[in-house]
């Protein structure tokens, strides 16, 4: 039996058409041995080219199974959440206006649309300066709005495990 080449296409998902496979950037906010959050740059990247159901083959990361809830948020001009974590490990996507991250290690980090996050500070440790988790806000003079995607409350304390 031969394979279409759509089949042959999905078995080599990193070669199609002379092209790798993409990678989508994110921002991982996580928690070292020490209690510290710290923010490092990941990508997903462990696409494979497939078809959906019916439709055309497309790349597809598939993260792993777990339960969730999405929550959307609205922070109004000059909202600033001081040091608190995350409430569950969470994807966090800017739908419109512009926000920041500042992570215990002194990390700050500007996102907007396009952008993605993970955070993933549980279990910080507060410091001498009674830093504790993260701090975020508002940047510009439009509110922002982020969709956020909560886990199970497992998180993990090292970067870049979501591939």
């Amino acid at each position: 039996m031969d394979k279409s080449p759509q089949d042959q296409i999905a078995h080599n998902p990193q070669d199609i058409a002379g092209k790798p496979s993409p990678r989508i950037p994110y921002w991982h906010i996580w928690t070292d041995d020490r209690g510290i959050s710290r923010q490092t740059r990941c990508h997903l990247d462990h696409f494979v080219f497939a078809g959906v159901g019916q439709a055309a083959a497309q790349w597809n990361d598939a993260q792993p199974a777990d339960t969730a809830t999405v929550v959307f948020t609205v922070q109004p001009v000059g909202w600033v959440g001081e040091w608190h974590e995350n409430p569950a490990p969470q994807w966090i996507v800017p739908l419109s206006g512009r926000w920041w991250v500042e992570s215990m290690d002194g990390t700050r980090v500007e996102m907007g649309p396009g952008d993605l996050s993970l955070g993933e500070d549980q279990h910080c440790r507060a410091d001498a300066a009674g830093r504790h988790g993260h701090r975020s806000g508002v940047i510009g003079s439009e509110p922002a709005a982020l969709m956020t995607v909560r886990l199970s409350p497992t998180a993990a304390h090292h970067p870049c495990h979501r591939r």
